[in-house]
């Protein structure tokens, strides 16, 4: 292994640990609030977290598939996060 190749490595793991890091900060103001405001942006942040965690993982194994993966979430994550937003502020989704 070469210099270069042991440097992505660790920056990888590192990567990986800051990620996680914020993933699990994120569910805890997930669970303890205090308001609905809060809970949905923390539900988005998570949402952004898992993408840069498969991100990782792709870069980390040297595979496209996952890449096209985080697409389908982000589109998902996106629309379910607006879902929910208009049902705690309008009590309704489709008007």
């Amino acid at each position: 292994m070469t210099v270069a190749t042991d440097f992505m490595n660790i920056a990888i793991i590192l990567a990986f640990i800051a990620v996680a890091l914020a993933q699990v900060l994120s569910m805890v103001r997930l669970v303890i609030g205090p308001s609905v405001g809060d809970r949905i942006l923390a539900l988005d942040t998570m949402v952004v977290n898992a993408i840069g965690l498969i991100v990782l993982l792709g870069i980390a194994q040297g595979s496209r598939i996952y890449f096209e993966v985080t697409l389908i979430i982000a589109m998902l994550g996106f629309v379910s996060t607006v879902a929910y937003a208009r049902f705690i502020l309008r009590g309704d989704i489709i008007e």
